[in-house]
Protein backbone atom coordinates (compact mmCIF):
# COMPACT_ATOMS: atom_id res chain seq x y z
CA UNK A 1 0.00 0.00 0.00
CA UNK A 2 1.32 3.58 -1.09
CA UNK A 3 1.66 5.44 2.21
CA UNK A 4 2.94 8.95 -0.12
CA UNK A 5 0.54 11.59 1.23
CA UNK A 6 -1.34 12.99 -1.25
CA UNK A 7 -0.22 16.66 -2.10
CA UNK A 8 -2.51 19.17 -4.25
CA UNK A 9 -0.40 22.20 -5.01
CA UNK A 10 -0.80 25.43 -4.24
CA UNK A 11 -0.65 24.01 -0.52
CA UNK A 12 -1.83 26.40 2.70
CA UNK A 13 -1.17 29.28 3.54
CA UNK A 14 -2.46 30.78 0.95
CA UNK A 15 -0.86 34.47 -0.85
CA UNK A 16 -2.94 36.30 -3.07
CA UNK A 17 -0.78 34.83 -6.03
CA UNK A 18 -1.35 31.05 -4.72
CA UNK A 19 -4.97 31.70 -3.64
CA UNK A 20 -5.81 32.71 -7.57
CA UNK A 21 -3.58 30.06 -8.57
CA UNK A 22 -5.76 27.48 -6.31
CA UNK A 23 -9.30 28.90 -7.74
CA UNK A 24 -8.29 28.61 -11.55
CA UNK A 25 -7.23 25.22 -10.98
CA UNK A 26 -10.34 24.54 -9.67
CA UNK A 27 -12.43 25.89 -12.56
CA UNK A 28 -10.28 23.77 -14.82
CA UNK A 29 -10.73 20.57 -12.96
CA UNK A 30 -14.61 21.24 -12.83
CA UNK A 31 -14.84 22.57 -16.51
CA UNK A 32 -13.32 19.01 -17.41
CA UNK A 33 -16.27 17.56 -16.55
CA UNK A 34 -14.78 14.54 -15.53
CA UNK A 35 -16.07 13.42 -11.76
CA UNK A 36 -12.74 10.86 -10.95
CA UNK A 37 -10.53 13.79 -11.91
CA UNK A 38 -12.18 16.34 -9.70
CA UNK A 39 -12.78 14.04 -6.56
CA UNK A 40 -9.28 13.93 -6.41
CA UNK A 41 -8.97 17.81 -5.43
CA UNK A 42 -10.66 16.61 -2.04
CA UNK A 43 -9.29 14.90 1.10
CA UNK A 44 -11.00 11.17 1.36
CA UNK A 45 -13.78 12.34 3.82
CA UNK A 46 -14.50 15.72 2.54
CA UNK A 47 -17.59 17.25 3.56
CA UNK A 48 -19.53 18.92 1.16
CA UNK A 49 -22.99 21.34 1.52
CA UNK A 50 -24.15 22.01 -1.61
CA UNK A 51 -27.35 23.93 -2.16
CA UNK A 52 -29.52 21.73 0.05
CA UNK A 53 -27.73 18.40 -0.94
CA UNK A 54 -24.83 16.81 1.41
CA UNK A 55 -22.03 14.95 0.43
CA UNK A 56 -19.59 13.28 2.20
CA UNK A 57 -16.30 11.67 0.54
CA UNK A 58 -14.57 11.37 -2.55
CA UNK A 59 -17.10 8.11 -3.42
CA UNK A 60 -20.02 10.89 -2.75
CA UNK A 61 -18.33 13.38 -4.90
CA UNK A 62 -18.21 11.15 -7.68
CA UNK A 63 -21.68 10.49 -7.87
CA UNK A 64 -22.71 13.94 -7.17
CA UNK A 65 -20.86 14.95 -9.70
CA UNK A 66 -21.70 12.38 -12.55
CA UNK A 67 -25.71 13.21 -11.75
CA UNK A 68 -24.77 17.33 -12.22
CA UNK A 69 -23.01 16.34 -15.70
CA UNK A 70 -26.14 14.28 -16.87
CA UNK A 71 -28.46 16.95 -16.06
CA UNK A 72 -26.09 20.05 -16.73
CA UNK A 73 -25.33 19.65 -20.40
CA UNK A 74 -22.61 21.92 -22.47
CA UNK A 75 -21.28 23.13 -18.37
CA UNK A 76 -18.90 26.10 -18.34
CA UNK A 77 -17.70 27.24 -15.40
CA UNK A 78 -15.41 30.73 -14.38
CA UNK A 79 -14.54 30.96 -10.69
CA UNK A 80 -13.01 34.11 -8.89
CA UNK A 81 -11.53 34.82 -5.79
CA UNK A 82 -13.34 36.51 -3.32
CA UNK A 83 -11.48 36.26 -0.20
CA UNK A 84 -8.44 34.24 1.24
CA UNK A 85 -6.74 33.58 4.91
CA UNK A 86 -4.11 31.06 5.67
CA UNK A 87 -5.73 27.57 4.88
CA UNK A 88 -9.57 29.07 3.57
CA UNK A 89 -10.66 30.05 0.74
CA UNK A 90 -13.92 32.27 -0.71
CA UNK A 91 -14.61 32.40 -4.27
CA UNK A 92 -17.71 33.78 -6.62
CA UNK A 93 -18.96 31.81 -9.67
CA UNK A 94 -21.29 31.56 -12.44
CA UNK A 95 -22.01 28.72 -14.91
CA UNK A 96 -23.42 28.41 -17.92
CA UNK A 97 -25.99 24.41 -18.93
CA UNK A 98 -28.88 23.50 -20.55
CA UNK A 99 -31.06 20.82 -19.76
CA UNK A 100 -32.54 18.10 -21.98
CA UNK A 101 -35.24 20.59 -23.66
CA UNK A 102 -32.34 22.96 -24.69
CA UNK A 103 -33.52 25.52 -21.92
CA UNK A 104 -30.29 27.67 -21.18
CA UNK A 105 -29.37 28.53 -17.17
CA UNK A 106 -26.78 30.97 -15.64
CA UNK A 107 -26.10 29.56 -12.17
CA UNK A 108 -24.80 32.04 -9.96
CA UNK A 109 -23.30 31.13 -6.54
CA UNK A 110 -20.77 31.15 -3.54
CA UNK A 111 -18.64 28.80 -2.12
CA UNK A 112 -16.42 29.02 1.21
CA UNK A 113 -13.55 26.18 0.83
CA UNK A 114 -11.03 24.84 3.31
CA UNK A 115 -7.93 22.88 2.72
CA UNK A 116 -5.46 20.26 4.77
CA UNK A 117 -2.16 21.32 4.76
CA UNK A 118 -1.02 18.97 2.16
CA UNK A 119 -4.00 21.15 -0.27
CA UNK A 120 -6.79 19.34 -0.21
CA UNK A 121 -10.12 20.48 0.34
CA UNK A 122 -11.60 19.58 3.65
CA UNK A 123 -15.15 21.24 3.84
CA UNK A 124 -16.77 23.05 0.81
CA UNK A 125 -19.76 25.13 1.43
CA UNK A 126 -21.73 26.01 -1.76
CA UNK A 127 -24.66 28.36 -1.99
CA UNK A 128 -26.25 28.22 -5.62
CA UNK A 129 -28.80 29.88 -7.69
CA UNK A 130 -30.40 29.37 -11.21
CA UNK A 131 -31.16 31.85 -13.78
CA UNK A 132 -33.22 30.16 -17.11
CA UNK A 133 -31.53 32.71 -19.94
CA UNK A 134 -32.08 32.89 -23.68
CA UNK A 135 -29.49 30.82 -25.65
CA UNK A 136 -28.31 34.46 -27.32
CA UNK A 137 -28.12 35.57 -23.74
CA UNK A 138 -25.05 33.25 -23.38
CA UNK A 139 -21.61 34.52 -22.76
CA UNK A 140 -19.61 31.75 -22.00
CA UNK A 141 -18.80 30.42 -25.61
CA UNK A 142 -15.78 28.79 -25.83
CA UNK A 143 -15.27 24.87 -27.07
CA UNK A 144 -15.72 22.60 -24.26
CA UNK A 145 -13.27 22.15 -21.51
CA UNK A 146 -11.06 24.98 -19.76
CA UNK A 147 -11.69 28.16 -19.99
CA UNK A 148 -8.93 29.77 -22.52
CA UNK A 149 -6.79 32.39 -20.65
CA UNK A 150 -7.84 35.26 -22.57
CA UNK A 151 -11.39 34.69 -22.33
CA UNK A 152 -12.91 37.25 -19.84
CA UNK A 153 -13.59 36.52 -16.03
CA UNK A 154 -16.88 36.96 -13.88
CA UNK A 155 -15.86 41.14 -13.70
CA UNK A 156 -14.81 41.99 -16.76
CA UNK A 157 -17.93 40.26 -18.18
CA UNK A 158 -20.38 42.56 -15.72
CA UNK A 159 -21.35 39.36 -13.78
Amino acid sequence: MDMTPEIRQPVPPFTLDSAVQKVRLAEDGWNSRDPQRVSLAYTVDSKWRNRAEFVNGRDQIVSFLTRKWVRELDYRLIKELWAFDDARIAVRFAYEWHDDSRQWFRSYGNENWEFDGNGLMLQRHASINDLPILESDRKFRWSLGRRPDDHPGLSQLGL
